[in-house]
């Protein structure tokens, strides 16, 4: 065969082994591309398949994990009583291996400080707190050999009573402050009538209240001589309601819905006063058959002064005081829990 007719035939085999080189390019790129769908697809909805089965666990006390079976001890704050009264009796209906025995202090007045302090002791296998825990309270736990961990699962409030009839629009936490310390004694200083103020409180040892405003409103400064230390929030209401010139503070829910009492406004500064209920105000005489509640929205904005966080205080030893503290505290941050709080009268933190 002549070199002339060779090159064509050359030509014409190169052609075709370029176009078998090419397809097979196309067809292995092609199926390497499915292959990889193939794969990713499933490792794709993964995350909302695992989001989906992680979700009933968050609502109702019944899906709650790792709740221990016994009898726990616990106790703590006085405030935390509406709690102890409506959620925890679901709670105990709810999941009735878990059982709770409230324990009070056998020296000492119930509240946060003697609380915390029996279940340093081993005397509670939890406590409820109405304030964060003290250095002086984890040093001491850890001296025992365990730490302490503080749960936030509700949003509570300091609120002031005084007498219905008293013509005062509000306080400024100043003038809260100089009235508690002994520096204001007469209301006609506070743009009310000219009567002598009379301050109520319960001790500064009953519990995470007082500590509360002792730290935040105080300052740590000493209460006045014009103080008067009432032993319970019921009787110190009931010296208010009979008195002109009376004053005292709570736990929120302890005071706003009360009939004999007006929960009075505070601010920051003169003038710009928040209620710690809902307006329109609740006329003593349309109570009880209607409440005053409390001013939800400003209690979770913090534009209502004097809020705080509830706490459960969890003794971590890895052992089962440590399981029963982690799962009282996530059975009330459940949806169950959670409403059951703000029909207790407090504020939802989730």
């Amino acid at each position: 065969m002549s070199q002339k007719n060779e090159t064509p035939i050359l030509i014409l085999s190169l052609l075709i082994t370029v176009g078998l080189i090419a397809g097979g390019f196309w067809w292995f790129t092609r199926k390497t591309d499915l292959t990889i769908n193939q794969v990713s697809k499933p490792q794709s909805t993964t995350p909302s398949s695992n989001i989906t089965k992680s979700e009933p666990s968050s609502k109702t006390f019944a899906s709650v994990q790792d709740v221990p079976t016994g009898l726990f001890n616990y106790g703590g704050s006085t405030s935390w009583a509406p709690i102890r009264l409506i959620v925890d009796s679901a709670l105990q209906a709810g999941r009735p291996e878990f059982r709770m025995r409230y324990v009070e202090p056998n020296t000492g007045t119930p509240g946060t400080g003697t609380g915390i302090q029996a279940l340093i002791d081993g005397k509670l296998a939890f406590a409820q707190s109405s304030r964060p825990i003290l250095d002086e309270e984890l040093s001491r736990a850890k001296q025992r050999g365990f730490s302490l961990q503080q749960i936030p699962v509700a949003i509570d409030g300091l609120a002031v009573a005084v007498n219905p009839n008293l013509p005062v629009p509000g306080l400024t936490i100043d003038q809260l402050r100089s009235i508690y310390s002994g520096k204001i004694t007469n209301w006609s200083q506070v743009g009310g009538p000219n009567i002598p103020i009379n301050a109520y409180s319960r001790r500064l040892s009953d519990g995470g209240t007082v500590e509360l405003f002792s730290q935040d409103i105080l300052g740590g400064q000493a209460f006045g001589s014009n103080v008067e230390f009432i032993s319970t929030t019921t009787q110190a209401l009931q010296k208010v309601a009979s008195n002109l010139g009376g004053i005292y503070y709570a736990s929120a829910p302890e005071v706003v819905p009360q009939c004999s009492i007006r929960p009075l406004p505070l601010g920051r500064t003169q003038g710009q006063y928040v209620p710690p209920y809902q307006e329109p105000f609740v006329l003593p005489s349309e109570c009880p058959g209607k409440r005053n509640t409390l001013n939800i929205e400003a209690f979770q904005s913090g534009n209502y002064p004097i809020t705080r966080n509830l706490f459960v205080v969890v003794k971590q030893n890895a052992q089962i005081e440590e399981r029963a503290g982690t799962a009282y505290a996530n059975l009330l941050l459940t949806e169950q829990g959670q409403e059951l709080i703000s029909q207790a009268g407090f504020v939802k933190v989730r």
